[in-house]
């Protein structure tokens, strides 16, 4: 699979908690999913995932809040990275 890094960024905040954002371009989707990205971005603890949002194969675009996971409608990267802040600023 031939890829590229379009963003790795982590930040590990005064509270302990951590924010890793990492996307690559593929050059074909990951089935079943009909963009040409994988990604993860990671809201929690070294020990503890409050909110991640990823794809794999199989199980395509999904999000983890706590320990819930659930389908995610992937519109764009720009949309993704504002739901995913949106979720990391509003959870608790």
């Amino acid at each position: 699979m031939n890829a590229q890094l379009i963003v790795k960024a982590k930040e590990v905040r005064d509270d302990g908690t951590i924010v890793e954002i990492v996307v690559w371009r593929v050059a074909e989707p990951i089935h079943p999913c009909t963009h040409p990205f994988k990604y993860r971005l990671y809201f929690g603890t070294p020990n503890t995932c409050r909110i991640r949002y990823d794809n794999e194969r199989g199980k395509g675009d999904h999000r983890h809040v706590n320990e819930a996971e659930e389908p995610y409608r992937f519109e764009s990267l720009a949309q993704l990275l504002v739901d995913f802040q949106h979720d990391v600023e509003t959870w608790r």
